[in-house]
């Protein structure tokens, strides 16, 4: 890959990092969010056509949680066969800062996955959406099943 190709690739994982707040913030206030990995199998398990969009997340802390492995796993096959866009972010407590979601100490909930759900009457129609299923599609197109997006900084 040439020089322009990497810096080109960093922009676009720069972009798709703020598209997905973009997203995150319009779907929690339109109340399309579901978070936490044993709630998002609920989800998926009930209305699994109601899932727009899924995001997992994990940082240096978790990595060698197998258990959380094996979720991720799993969760990867279901959106697989079901053509849900998944993505990875590697900073749990940006990702519970941008949905508001500590709790009282600080420490951050469940954010390992979150998924992005469409409204009981229709598709959610968000740009950001279309946006990251281009860029999900792309990346796809190199191998890169589950991309990585790095969310922006505060």
């Amino acid at each position: 890959m040439t020089l322009e190709g990497v810096r080109g690739q960093e922009y676009t994982m720069q972009l798709a990092g703020k598209t997905l707040e973009e997203l995150l913030v319009s779907a929690q206030s339109q109340e399309c969010l579901t978070v936490g990995v044993y709630e998002s199998a609920k989800v998926m398990n009930v209305d699994p056509d109601c899932v727009a969009f899924c995001v997992l997340a994990t940082d240096e802390e978790y990595e060698g949680d197998i258990a959380l492995q094996i979720h991720f796993t799993l969760i990867q096959a279901f959106c697989f066969d079901n053509g849900i866009d998944i993505v990875r972010v590697n900073d749990t407590q940006r990702l519970a800062e941008i949905l508001g979601n500590t709790d009282e100490s600080g420490e951050p909930k469940d954010v390992h996955c979150i998924l992005i759900t469409n409204p009981s009457e229709d598709t959610l129609d968000d740009p950001a959406l279309e946006k990251l299923s281009l860029f999900c599609e792309e990346c796809r197109s190199f191998n890169e099943w589950v991309p990585a997006i790095t969310l922006p900084e505060r």
